[in-house]
């Protein structure tokens, strides 16, 4: 999965060119400093109110959006691609991020109402629009942020390898140099776009099988080089990473996005806490992985 827009000059998603035909958008941006701040294992609701502009670089079509809080999101629909799987990605990846001490923009689900879209002109938009009816997840935008780059800004071993140990857990195979998915913004680190994670729930894998497979796809990832302190910093991931915090992040995904045919939304829910107990109950197994192929690197 990429994110080609956040790539190259843009502002938090928005392509110069974007800006250039709404040239509001940076005004009504909300800071960092200013996001609403919501009690610990909790996440915000707030209804999508106006369709800016698509997105039309990712395949599954983004877009920016208002919501109504006044403020804009880089809003994710249920109904691309990999649909709610990508979403209860991009939610666990962000959220587990976040309880590890690294930058992940505010992450809020996005209702988006049926009624929403009908005056689109676009036919796959509205299309689009329709199937993503109910919840959806959206991220804040970082006024002026712009793309990682990994050969211009430096990034110190401990963050390196804190990041490289989020990725590890989660299997995400998209922090790679052609697709960093990291944005700097106020000389700071934040990570975008986990919605390649948890790649095991694509094939209906157990939580507890899909935490044994191998996770060869760290050979390919941007910060490998620079991770020097996987062990210093797994022993405080999985300090961190405690049953109960695994539970409250979890507990975080909307009913609505585990529920199928087959299975209830407890018994989905489950898969992810099995995965993720398992994984970081074994994170020494994805350390050694990783030390073996930053060893071959460097």
């Amino acid at each position: 999965m990429t994110t080609p827009y956040f790539h190259g000059e843009f502002f938090m998603g928005a392509p110069v060119s974007t800006l250039r035909i709404f040239p509001d958008l940076a005004a009504r941006a909300m800071p960092a400093n200013t996001w609403p701040m919501a009690e610990e294992s909790t996440i915000r609701t707030v209804q999508v109110t106006r369709y800016v502009t698509p997105l039309r670089e990712g395949g599954s079509l983004p877009a920016i959006a208002e919501a109504d809080d006044g403020f804009l999101y880089a809003l994710k629909f249920r109904g691309a691609g990999q649909g709610v799987k990508a979403l209860i990605a991009e939610l666990i990846g962000g959220e587990v991020a976040r309880v590890l001490g690294l930058k992940v923009p505010e992450i809020v689900l996005a209702t988006l109402d049926s009624a929403f879209g009908r005056s689109e002109p676009d036919e796959e938009i509205q299309d689009l629009l329709k199937a993503s009816v109910g919840l959806n997840l959206a991220l804040h935008y970082l006024s002026g942020a712009i793309t990682f780059d990994p050969t211009v800004t430096p990034v110190a071993p401990d963050l390196a390898s804190s990041i490289l140990w989020l990725d590890c857990l989660l299997m995400n195979v998209d922090r790679t140099v052609r697709n960093t998915n990291m944005l700097v913004w106020r000389k700071e680190l934040w990570l975008i776009d986990h919605g390649a994670a948890l790649y095991f729930h694509h094939a209906g894998l157990p939580g507890v099988e899909g935490a044994a497979r191998p996770f060869a796809a760290v050979k390919d990832h941007v910060l490998l080089s620079r991770a020097s302190m996987l062990a210093d910093v797994d022993e405080r991931c999985r300090a961190i990473l405690t049953p109960d915090r695994i539970r409250e992040i979890v507990a975080l995904v909307p009913d609505a996005w585990l529920e199928s045919e087959t299975t209830t939304a407890t018994e989905g829910r489950q898969v992810y806490l099995d995965f993720l107990e398992t994984r970081t109950g074994n994170s020494h197994q994805f350390v050694k992985e990783a030390t073996d192929a930053r060893n071959a690197l460097v």
